[in-house]
């Protein structure tokens, strides 16, 4: 693996994002190893808990649209035929990989935990909402600037369950930072400890998760996850990803041609996303 580390310390499994020279921002390749990871993991039957974490200064800074990045597959033959397939391709791609992926990482079998340091952004919050558990240091920040691009939101839109729907809208409307504390306070992170406390502190965490039966693990989470589709989770998750969309849409309509200079043109405006 190029983007992801690997390694099991004690039945728990890290995970570690291994693209600091980038901020950690998400490629196909590294969103693909990020996923065998997570499987790896899951099918071993010596790991009971999992830690996403990430090296550098920063968790993660979001989907990278980098020109060179927007130049290469699968962001390149996503607009080729667009005249002939409109936003098909596109659609299939983000429903079955960034909606797919964080859909998949939420239902994880086994006990999961983000360890959130730095910049989270827009794509970022794809990965930590997933897990189970937050642990974040007292230097982290999150934001969703997405709109700033003419969409409502990232593909995986948790904001309302993760913030309450009146933060959630105050932070799409404008695209801001929440600090660390207040997400905390407002339920989304579990934990707030030191910058460099923050792989000890995560993984004493994990380690005492582990000590528990694993069935009752499992039951615990599938118990909780139930929970929150019955008060409909899943759905206002779906209709978000389909909003998601028809934002792509309506880019496309507004711009007339989507090309892959074209999406760097309209991204243009978005460098707060990058400016970390």
């Amino acid at each position: 693996m190029s983007y992801i580390n690997y390694e099991v310390r004690e039945q728990v499994a890290v995970v570690s994002l291994n693209r600091a020279d980038a901020g950690n921002a998400q490629n196909a390749a590294l969103l693909a190893e990020l996923d065998d990871a997570f499987a790896k993991a899951v099918a071993d039957e010596g790991v009971r808990v999992i830690v996403l974490r990430a090296e550098g200064k920063h968790f993660s800074t979001g989907h990278d649209i980098a020109p060179a990045v927007l130049e290469t597959e699968p962001w390149k033959s996503m607009f080729d035929d667009v005249d002939q397939t409109g936003m098909l391709r596109m659609y299939d791609w983000e429903s079955s990989h960034y909606f797919g992926y964080s859909r998949r990482w939420r239902d994880i079998p086994k006990p999961t935990i983000a360890s959130v340091q730095g910049a989270c952004v827009a794509a970022g919050l794809m990965l930590c909402w997933p897990m189970d558990l937050i642990v974040a240091a007292d230097n982290a920040r999150f934001s969703d600037p997405v709109a700033r691009m003419g969409i409502g939101g990232v593909e995986y839109q948790a904001h309302g369950w993760e913030w309450g729907a009146r933060k959630a809208k105050e932070m799409l409307f404008t695209g801001g930072w929440m600090g660390v504390e207040e997400a905390h306070r407002l339920g989304m992170v579990n934990r707030v400890v030191p910058l460099d406390k923050l792989d000890e502190e995560t993984f004493a965490l994990a380690s005492q998760i582990a000590k528990m039966a694993p069935h009752a693990m499992r039951m615990a989470k599938r118990s909780i996850n139930a929970m929150l589709d019955a008060q409909g989770q899943t759905t206002a998750l779906n209709y978000g990803f389909e909003t998601h969309s028809l934002g792509h849409a309506n880019a496309w309509a507004t711009h007339k041609q989507v090309t892959t200079a074209g999406l760097a043109e309209m991204t243009e405006g978005n460098k707060t996303a990058g400016k970390v």
